[in-house]
């Protein structure tokens, strides 16, 4: 896999206009360690290999001596692209080494899964960790560091094989690395660190001011809360004008914008490999920094797809109730509508780059105690969901302010866009590779669970990495008003909670009189409400309804999810295509019944190829009323009144999806899990097509 990924990132940086003499421009600092340290690594499992007793004896501190020297020289190094996501990868395959006396443990189901045979494994370096007699993971897996081993299968011929996630992580540095070195000279390495060092020294003494951070990363609710139930305040307050994507951004212009015509000089067109090289991605790319972000946040939100499909089959095998499983999506929205409106005010308060840190180690805490309290009482999982939602309101709003402080204006865009583009990887590939990695499991679910806690440390080690502007200081009388307005968080937060309650009142106001925008709230609130019947009945309808053809019900699940999430993608790109053309209300109404009929149609079929289909074309039409809502906001609302219109939306129509939760759980229970959602997908129809009734709605 290593050697693979060396190779894929070279290609890469060639095919980008990348030019192999570029690599001996490199200059690393303390390259004698990373030599050093690597010859002693691998000498070292050579030398035990070979039954070289002073070496077996001496195993562990010449493991210990090889990755210290190895960590040392990378971390010396981590303004180098890819380098700090390869220190993470070192980090963790060294504690696995280290913890298991200089051996690295290696899952056994693993090893099976992969198609090979333990003999493969069998050698003084690798230490195999099995089951339990009862067929649970062992009690000592954990002590042992096993989610830092080989736990995760290659499956691939030719390739087969048992990686770490450490691995994976060393790869995406090295090949990133390679990537970055191919395609620029080191000069101009250079020259884009001391930019970026300019950038955030001119920011110090400087008044803050308003960033659009985020716009495109931070993905609204109602696009995603088919396929994430731990949405934080950023996407859940978004969903207010539903998901904002960027779309058709080349067509928007204001009025008089283009100049009169005259004669100019037209420049030559560069090469396309040097357009490539210039590209804003690319660019991107090579900020160590931001890539560091990114790689992190990726690994981290297929972490959470992971446990979040390990955990709604953890409920359902444990209880068989769908309201105990309606009752985790319900928990894990809940913060949002109780903890949102505070959350963005204590964010402010502190150092952006820190509250991350803190967040992603809180939750890695979290995540590892929620298998721990389902052995114990499974009541107990409920608090611990809540308390992960919460953490992760106060992530998000830091991820979106810290995003200028990284970039060149120029750059914003595109570093919103990158991020988005990963939260919907990991909506649609993401799903995929943890309901393929939880049927592996079966029975071994905690070791899901760990897994995520290992991403949210990983992630936290990237986010150490990063090299952040520093905050620009306030002006006096801007900290005096502060100061006088709130002298702690705490009256900062209950400020924040009082000025909630008098925007949606203004909102409220403002949105009575406006028949058009009141009409598309009513609708999105019946709307909403049918996806968290959907939400919360999608795990016992894979496993009650579908007929798997051979894949696990947690597969099958994530297959669904993953249908959504591409659908999602594809409706935003077929509207921004297309929905200039098209009256914005009708197209509303046809998203709502569209999405609706589709939903239903869940209902009557148990055939897993329509249902993905189905669920495909049901994020279609999602985002085929969620986009025009968001432009029918942004048209007809004062500038001013924004953000009170939106607080009230997003209390009214996310209020909606959070109480079908628990109601989806109770009917489930009674009526089962496909009538209930068909019933509601009708509902869904009816709700649109009763705008056809409306002219405020039809005519919109």
């Amino acid at each position: 896999m290593l050697i693979l990924s060396l190779a894929a990132g070279l290609v890469l940086g060639l095919l980008a206009g990348g030019r192999l003499d570029n690599l001996a421009s490199v200059r690393l600092r303390l390259v004698q360690l990373l030599f050093l340290g690597l010859i002693l690594r691998f000498a070292t499992q050579v030398a035990i290999e070979a039954g070289i007793d002073p070496a077996e004896a001496l195993r562990l501190p010449l493991f210990a001596s090889g990755f210290a020297l190895l960590l040392i020289g990378l971390w010396v190094n981590r303004e180098q692209p890819g380098l700090p996501l390869a220190f993470v990868g070192i980090l963790m395959n060294a504690v696995a080494v280290v913890t298991n006396g200089g051996a690295m443990p290696v899952w056994a189901p693993s090893i099976e899964a992969a198609g090979l045979g333990n003999e493969v494994f069998a050698t003084p370096f690798h230490r195999i960790v099995g089951l339990a007699a009862e067929g649970g993971i062992s009690g000592d897996f954990l002590a042992l560091a096993g989610p830092l081993g080989d736990i995760i299968p290659i499956p691939i011929p030719f390739l087969r094989n048992v990686a770490s996630i450490g691995d994976l992580f060393l790869a995406a540095g090295l090949a990133f690395f390679l990537f970055a070195v191919t395609v620029r000279h080191q000069t101009e390495l250079d020259e884009a660190t001391k930019e970026a060092i300019r950038r955030r020294v001119a920011t110090i003494g400087t008044p803050l001011e308003p960033a659009l951070a985020g716009a495109g990363a931070e993905a609204g609710a109602e696009a995603g809360a088919l396929s994430d139930p731990s949405a934080d305040t950023a996407l859940v307050r978004a969903a207010a004008l539903e998901r904002p994507l960027v779309l058709g951004g080349a067509s928007l212009r204001a009025e008089g914008s283009l100049p009169a015509p005259r004669t100019v000089a037209i420049p030559g067109v560069p090469p396309i490999l040097e357009r490539v090289r210039r590209h804003p991605y690319v660019r991107l790319a090579l900020d160590s920094s931001f890539s560091a972000l990114w790689f992190g946040q990726l690994i981290s939100l297929v972490g959470d797809r992971i446990h979040q499909v390990a955990l709604a089959f953890l409920v359902l095998n444990a209880t068989n109730s769908p309201i105990a499983v309606g009752a985790v999506f319900l928990v894990a929205t809940l913060p949002n509508l109780l903890v949102g409106p505070i959350a963005g005010t204590l964010v402010d308060r502190w150092d952006h780059r820190e509250v991350m840190i803190v967040s992603d180690l809180l939750r890695a805490g979290v995540v590892l105690l929620i298998p721990i309290a389902a052995v114990t009482n499974l009541v107990l999982v409920y608090p611990l969901v809540f308390l992960l939602t919460t953490i992760s309101i106060f992530f998000r709003p830091a991820k979106g302010a810290i995003v200028p402080r990284m970039v060149a204006s120029d750059d914003l865009v595109a570093a919103n866009s990158a991020l988005w583009i990963g939260e919907t990887f990991a909506d649609i590939g993401g799903y995929v590779i943890a309901g393929l990695f939880v049927a592996l499991l079966g029975s071994q679910l905690p070791l899901a669970f760990w897994v995520d806690s290992v991403t949210y440390i990983g992630s936290a080690l990237l986010l150490a990495s990063m090299s952040v502007a520093p905050m620009a200081r306030l002006g006096q009388a801007s900290l005096e008003a502060g100061k006088e307005a709130a002298t702690s968080a705490l009256a900062g937060a209950r400020a924040a909670l009082a000025r909630f309650g008098t925007e949606l009142r203004d909102g409220w106001q403002f949105l009575r009189g406006d028949g058009v925008l009141l009409a598309n709230t009513l609708q999105a609130t019946a709307g909403q409400f049918m996806l968290g019947i959907f939400l919360a009945l999608t795990p016992v309808y894979a496993r009650d309804s579908i007929d798997g053809l051979g894949f696990d019900d947690t597969t099958v699940y994530s297959f669904l999810e993953g249908s959504i999430g591409a659908g999602n993608l594809v409706g935003g790109f077929l509207i921004g295509l297309v929905g200039s053309r098209l009256p914005l209300g009708r197209l509303v109404i046809v998203g709502y019944a569209t999405t609706g009929a589709l939903v239903a149609g869940l209902a009557l079929t148990g055939n897993l190829y329509l249902a993905i289909g189905l669920a495909f074309g049901t994020g279609v039409g999602n985002l085929a009323f969620v986009i025009p809502s968001q432009t029918l906001f942004q048209r007809r609302t004062p500038q001013e009144l924004m953000g009170r219109v939106l607080g009230l939306r997003f209390s009214v129509v996310f209020g909606s999806m959070t109480l079908a939760m628990g109601v989806g759980g109770v009917l489930g229970e009674w009526f089962g899990a496909a009538p209930v959602i068909g019933v509601f997908g009708l509902v869904t129809v009816a709700a649109g097509l009763a705008g056809l009734l409306f002219p405020a709605v039809r005519d919109a």
